[in-house]
């Protein structure tokens, strides 16, 4: 996948090479020449290519959180103890520190 990539690049810079060097040539013509014709087919390319890599990494993330959310279940239930018995009453949410002002009409 990146053979093809950089023989793409390499191409195209010298595409842009040839257009700024030419006599007709500008260097905003090989600008628009690398931009147009390199990096952004290439940035498309390399997206498309990728798909099944991302997806792949996102299944194996899902599935890590999935078994950690299991092992963790196990882990309590084992204990026979429910996660929040601690006997303490929840903290009760603070005061913002600074009270809003309001505008007098």
């Amino acid at each position: 996948m990146y053979l093809v990539a950089i023989a793409w690049a390499y191409v195209t810079v010298m595409m842009a090479i040839a257009e700024a060097a030419s006599p007709g040539g500008t260097l905003l013509g090989a600008f628009f020449t690398l931009l147009l014709y390199g990096v952004l087919p290439l940035s498309i390319l390399l997206y498309i290519l990728g798909t099944p890599a991302r997806k792949r990494r996102i299944k194996a993330r899902q599935q890590a959180q999935a078994d950690a959310a299991k092992d963790g279940a196990q882990t309590a239930s084992d204990a026979g103890v429910a996660p929040d018995a601690g006997g303490q009453t929840p903290a009760a949410a603070q005061p913002p520190g600074v009270a809003p002002v309001r505008e007098e009409a």
